[in-house]
């Protein structure tokens, strides 16, 4: 029986048909984006995952200052220099009571409140530099631009802008390279003939802000940092840039046309490209950390082959869904449309090396800097949908990179093992001070479900097993050690302090949270499997605290957000944010201790009383989830498409006015339910759509089972 729930699963719901590459060429391209005027909130991106170029109206950044980024592009502010705060060694961070001794936390200290600062923006991510047309110098609005149009053929990964200026047709292409941070462009007017159009490369300074979207970074500033052209060959070019101590290069190639660079234009950090004799010019535009670019692929025509190669191969290799024979519920067409979207967003905005900051490679937040807990939201979804090999770009490689500071962290509280930080970036490892990045403990576990669903596609597999076990081992021990035995009650608790995954109660009296108690539980119930499929014996005290952990606390017949909360479900309070209770039977597998009774309970009073016109972000995929494993297919897909779950027209996910748009957990977190519908999880493979859909010839294929 468990080889049967180890399969993918490969599930067509009309007449056992899979689904041919030209139907699901037909579905993609279906739902490409078309815009006549850009956005003020969005861009259309092309990209990889690991780099992406947001475009306005023109196919560049002309006349928006969308951003380009990647992974590896971060940047620290000068160190204060406040005495006893110029360096990282003098945070100390603040000391709270824990279980009857103080406990050292990165939090922000008033004492120390410069370098606190320093170590919450710093490193940040930057915007790499923006690319648009130049219109001879003259002043150019948007407006001034006719007959304005644009079309992202998901399919290929082509973006394609045309305007007329001036009488003159202007035709741009957009491309970005499949495995480079390389954006190819092909610019064609008979303006650039008579050279009245060029492009131009500007460079901006970082933000300090905690948010900046929809834009990144400030061009006005030309002073705080410096560029330097060197012209390498008749058609390239390299610029330097400098910002305090951080350098990179831009590589400029083009062809098709004669070209002059030169900058950059008085007070900025502006590069002008004008063409000659030609009324078309391709670039390839590379950035680099060092100045030898290891791209080989020089060409636009080898860039647009290699784009068109993946993403092909992306579309048809992966799992797929096809809603639109459905014509009697109009929801199954918006649910197909924020998919694809999502689907494409996700590959260019998630698919990294490291985990996504929570609006990925548009604009940033949080300082550009990734949170662990957002983390099972972003990367889950690849595994689910056929693409472990996107998942596993990121995992394990990830927790290895983290693993000496979060020991260092777990040691420095007098704890065992590994405890994983919140908001972090890849450089440093460190957690930026924060009251909520310190006591928050829901990330925890979270290596534990990677690996179980890495496992779920690679059974008995021992390379898997030894790649996740030193990481397993340490997040446990930690795990056993955080958990505190209570002498009255006899069993293990969970906090004080903490802060749940709604991240809006006191920390202080916050005691064994719901989820957090059943994620406990699982974490430390996987670890322990896993010592055994390797043939080792795991610790005793995993064990002990696993079967000994705190009851799942109730109130009235239902999961309450945490052990004594005051008058759950009645006080305003007690219903807003996350409500992670319904995560423990929905998002996490079924577990004894779980009743379901009350979990149907839960359900109930949570779509009745809890505030969800304030919710935001991934609330709305777990309570589908929840749905789905308790047979409500229908109230899933309402969930999916509630009006407070927006998606705009390019099918960003739409953040609301407590985060900035876009907000990508909430796209992760709409496949993720998606793929529970078209896949089942162990135990109960198989579709979980409306019958109605099911007869008109909806069909699925090719994802794998949740846990």
């Amino acid at each position: 029986m468990r080889a049967l729930h180890l399969i993918v699963a490969f599930f067509c719901l009309a007449e056992a048909k899979g689904i041919s590459v030209e139907q699901r060429r037909k579905v993609v391209q279906s739902f490409s984006v078309r815009r006549n005027a850009s956005s003020d909130t969005t861009p259309l991106q092309v990209g990889n995952g690991n780099f992406a170029f947001g475009a306005d109206i023109t196919g560049l950044q002309t006349f928006k200052p969308f951003a380009i980024m990647n992974t590896w592009g971060w940047h620290n502010f000068s160190l204060p220099t406040t005495p006893g705060q110029t360096s990282v060694e003098d945070y100390t961070g603040l000391e709270w009571w824990t279980h009857g001794r103080l406990v050292r936390y990165e939090q922000p200290n008033p004492a120390q409140n410069d370098i606190s600062n320093w170590l919450r923006e710093n490193p940040h991510r930057l915007n790499l530099a923006n690319v648009g047309l130049h219109f001879g110098g003259h002043d150019v609005v948007e407006s001034d631009l006719e007959e304005k149009t644009q079309e992202l053929d998901m399919w290929s990964g082509r973006l394609t802008s045309s305007s007329r200026f001036n009488g003159s047709k202007i035709v741009v292409q957009t491309w970005a390279d499949s495995d480079s941070d390389t954006v190819a462009v092909q610019v064609q007017s008979s303006l650039l003939k008579r050279g009245d159009l060029g492009l131009f490369l500007d460079f901006p300074y970082p933000d300090k802000e905690k948010f900046n979207a929809p834009f990144v970074g400030h061009f006005n500033l030309a002073s705080k940092h410096k560029t330097t052209l060197k012209q390498l060959s008749p058609q390239s070019a390299q610029i330097k840039h400098t910002l305090d101590g951080t350098t990179y290069y831009t590589l400029i190639q083009w062809e098709g046309s004669e070209a002059t660079i030169t900058g950059p234009l008085d007070g900025t950090h502006r590069y002008v490209l004008a063409p000659k004799l030609s009324s078309k010019i391709q670039l390839v535009i590379s950035f680099s950390p060092a100045p030898n670019f290891s791209s080989k692929k020089a060409s636009y025509r080898q860039i647009t082959t290699a784009s068109r190669n993946w993403w092909k191969n992306y579309w048809t290799k992966g799992a797929f869904i096809d809603l639109t024979p459905v014509h009697s519920d109009p929801r199954a067409l918006e649910l197909q449309r924020r998919i694809i979207h999502s689907q494409y967003l996700t590959a260019v905005n998630s698919a990294s090396d490291f985990p996504p900051q929570e609006s990925g490679l548009v604009n940033n937040g949080w300082h550009g800097k990734f949170h662990l807990e957002m983390n099972l939201w972003h990367t889950l979804p690849f595994a689910r949908w056929n693409h472990l090999d996107l998942f596993h770009r990121s995992l394990p490689h990830l927790y290895n990179q983290l693993l000496p500071s979060s020991l260092s962290r777990a040691e420095k509280q007098g704890y065992n093992g590994a405890r994983w930080g919140k908001m972090t970036d890849p450089l440093t490892g460190r957690s930026s001070p924060g009251e909520i990045n310190s006591l928050l403990i829901w990330q925890q576990p979270h290596p534990m479900f990677f690996a179980e669903t890495d496992y779920l596609s690679h059974p008995n597999n021992l390379t898997t097993l030894q790649k996740w076990d030193a990481i397993l081992t340490e997040t446990a021990n930690f795990m056993a050690d955080f958990a505190w035995l209570n002498s009255s009650t006899k069993v293990y608790d969970l906090g004080p302090p903490l802060y749940p995954v709604s991240e809006n109660t006191n920390p202080n009296i916050t005691l064994n949270p719901t989820f957090e108690l059943a994620y406990w539980r699982f974490g430390l119930d996987v670890a322990t499997k896993w010592k055994a499929r390797l043939n080792q014996t795991s610790p005793e005290i995993w064990g002990i605290v696993r079967d000994n952990l705190a009851p799942l606390p109730v109130v009235n017949n239902t999961y309450a957000t945490y052990e004594g909360i005051p008058n759950m479900w009645i006080a305003a309070e007690t219903t807003f944010d996350h409500p992670a209770q319904a995560g423990i039977f929905g998002l996490l597998p079924p577990s004894p201790q779980v009743d379901l009774t009350v979990v149907n309970n839960t359900a109930r009073r949570i779509k009745e009383t809890w505030r969800l016109n304030e919710s935001y972000g991934w609330d709305f995929a777990m309570l589908a989830m929840n749905s789905l494993r308790l047979g409500d297919v229908e109230q899933a897909v309402e969930y999916l498409l509630h009006p407070i779950f927006k998606f705009d027209d390019a099918g960003y996910a739409v953040g609301g006015e407590r985060v900035p748009t876009p907000y990508f957990p909430n796209s992760a977190g709409l496949l993720m339910a998606v793929g529970m519908m078209a896949g089942g999880w162990v135990d109960d493979e198989g579709v979980k759509l409306p019958e109605q859909w099911v007869r008109e010839g909806a069909r699925a294929e090719g994802f794998v089972v949740a846990l």
